[in-house]
């Protein structure tokens, strides 16, 4: 950010901040003199985007703009709590056979993807064939997908063979041979069949940011290019994009009549007001939506107070003080008409521990003490009452909350701080100072050096400030791995990274897909402790199969006692999300598992203050 700009920013946010803002009221004036301004929600990620290839990802904030590209067959009701699943692109709701191996699925006739040179001048229909290619895709070794080990679970039959014959043969993926697991019986008709068993299925078919519809020839036209050009069928299409600084869309012209459809609980105030205010609006509301990349908290939340933003994406820690004492919007923000939305995320954040790694991996007592020892002496508490400001609750284990496998009653030691129990593991295997610096050393004598991957921005300090005095407390050196959040992501996939600590958030109300952090084929994706335990993948199997209830309850707390026995993650907490609003921004509301909600909020313009 240019310096003229942020003092001008931090100029109107004092102002702001101290004396309230005026509202002038605008000049009357008649259509024909003066169009409708269009409606435009800005705001800012935190992190950079990696592209918009739905088969590559696994980053939140790329995912947020393909989540409003492209288009799964079902999506999350906006305002049911608890969760509903709804039609997208589907013509209803799925047929599903009695042991859940069959899903037969009716697409909507007269639904279009975006024009684009791939399609040659002519209007390209989405069908039923669409979907089978772009489920393919994650199996094509060429695409690298990191979401494989997901679309592999489900067990399409003969979808994990194709993948298997072009990676014996080292010739590319052969989208042309039909398989029983992945059929379009017509035009519109959808089938899938599966090895297993699969209850909730229906939650992977209602994940647009990754399993949105694309079209093969865009696909075959952009095949070197297909992170930048996204086309889909979704309510929005990309206009401009500047790596790692601006991303924007526009509202597609072409989207089909959809109109603002939920069913909030009866007691859902805030949630039926909402429904009265839209039910039978056309979506999306708005015209567009632009995009600013602003790692460092203090800009990104001057821009938010200043009126540059009309959303802002999750308070930063250092101004939770200032924004909501108490957990309450400050009188002063509350008086210019700001919104405070708060609830308990779905998400962790954890510090995968590299099970390959030659200082700290490995299943030995010797390794599995280190790992302990490490974890008893992460001051959680005191995480969340500095950094987090209190924005967060200790956690058990990787399950998060509102999915299944979460209990709220559950107490692992994944939450313990204890520096003298810390100190005597580490003297009980042998890592004691043997050379006299002070510091510990290895059993065999070499130099014990824990090094930290981290970002080199503000907020990352703080937590890099902890880490040194938390390994230091146990006398253990720490030093730091400095790189972009990109780029350390794609780091830890290639196991080359000793620790990290990052955050995910869950995508269905099934606690099962935190569990992939920890799943043996996941190496490579999600599993970045690339741990391996044949006890722990079965639970994970069987968990697949089984419906809902008590045994499934069961089977998730042995698979938590796992995690806690090896300790190849550390799941530090569980966050509180605090997302803020200008006045003129109406109807957001923070989906629980989706990433999903331009199109079911509107800006009113008349609520802005003239400049």
């Amino acid at each position: 950010m240019k310096l003229s700009r942020f003092s001008s920013l931090l100029a109107r946010s004092v102002t702001a901040l101290g004396l309230g803002l005026c509202l002038a009221v605008p000049a009357l004036a008649s259509k024909a003199e003066a169009p409708a301004s269009p409606k435009v929600l800005r705001y800012a990620f935190q992190v950079a985007e990696t592209g918009f290839d739905p088969v590559q990802l696994s980053d939140t904030y790329s995912r947020i703009i393909t989540s409003h590209i492209f288009e799964a067959l079902y999506s999350y009701d906006y305002l049911a709590r608890p969760i509903k699943v709804r039609p997208l692109t589907a013509a209803g709701m799925p047929e599903v056979s009695a042991d859940f191996k069959t899903w037969t699925i009716r697409i909507q006739p007269g639904i279009y993807f975006t024009d684009d040179p791939a399609f040659k001048g002519k209007r390209r229909e989405l069908v039923a064939e669409d979907y089978v290619y772009s489920y393919k895709r994650f199996a094509d070794p060429a695409s690298k997908s990191p979401s494989w080990t997901t679309v592999g679970d489900f067990g399409l039959i003969g979808l994990n063979e194709l993948r298997e014959q072009a990676l014996k043969t080292k010739k590319p993926f052969n989208y042309e041979q039909p398989i029983e697991g992945l059929r379009a019986l017509d035009r519109y008709t959808l089938q899938f069949k599966l090895k297993e068993s699969r209850p909730r299925f229906l939650y992977g078919l209602a994940q647009s940011d990754l399993f949105g519809a694309v079209a093969r020839e865009v696909m075959e036209a952009y095949a070197d290019r297909s992170m930048e050009h996204p086309v889909g069928t979704g309510p929005f299409v990309l206009k401009d994009w500047r790596r790692s600084s601006r991303i924007v869309l526009e509202k597609n012209p072409a989207y089909r009549e959809r109109y603002y459809e939920a069913e909030p609980a009866a007691d859902d105030a805030e949630g039926q007001a909402l429904l009265t205010r839209f039910k039978g609006r056309r979506i999306p509301m708005i015209d567009r939506v632009e995009i600013a990349i602003i790692e460092e908290s203090q800009p990104r939340w001057l821009s938010f107070v200043g009126g540059e933003h009309d959303l802002l994406d999750r308070v930063p820690p250092e101004f939770v003080n200032v924004a909501l004492p108490k957990g309450k919007l400050a009188p002063n923000l509350a008086q210019r008409g700001l919104q405070l939305f708060r609830v308990m995320g779905a998400e962790s954040a954890f510090t995968f521990f590299n099970l390959e790694d030659p200082t700290l991996g490995g299943y030995n007592e010797e390794r599995v003490a280190l790992r302990r020892a490490l974890s008893l002496a992460l001051n959680i508490e005191r995480e969340i009452n500095g950094v987090r400001r209190g924005q967060a609750v200790p956690a058990q284990s990787m399950v998060p909350p509102h999915t299944s496998g979460y209990d709220a009653a559950y107490k692992s030691t994944n939450s313990d701080f204890d520096i003298p129990r810390a100190k005597a593991l580490l003297d009980l295997y042998g890592y004691v100072d043997k050379d006299g610096d002070g510091w510990r050393d290895m059993p065999d004598g070499s130099p014990l050096v824990i090094e930290v991957a981290t970002q080199p921005d503000a907020l990352s300090r703080q937590y890099d400030e902890l880490w040194q005095r938390n390994f230091g407390a146990i006398n253990i050196r720490t030093k730091f791995f400095h790189g972009k959040w990109p780029e350390q992501l794609k780091q830890a996939r290639a196991g080359k990274l000793m620790l990290w600590m990052l955050a995910e958030s869950a995508t269905s109300p099934d606690g099962l897909n935190s569990m992939l952090r920890l799943y043996g084929p996941a190496i490579g994706s999600r599993n970045y402790a690339r741990f391996k335990s044949a006890e722990f993948d079965k639970i994970y199997e069987q968990l697949q199969v089984m419906p809902d209830g008590p045994e499934r309850e069961a089977l998730f707390l042995q698979a938590k006692r796992i995690q806690a026995a090896f300790v190849p993650e550390k799941t530090h907490v569980h966050r509180i999300i605090n997302d803020m609003s200008q006045a003129w921004v109406i109807g957001y509301r923070r989906p629980l598992f989706s990433n999903d909600f331009w199109h079911f909020i509107d800006i009113d313009n008349s609520l802005k203050p003239s400049r």
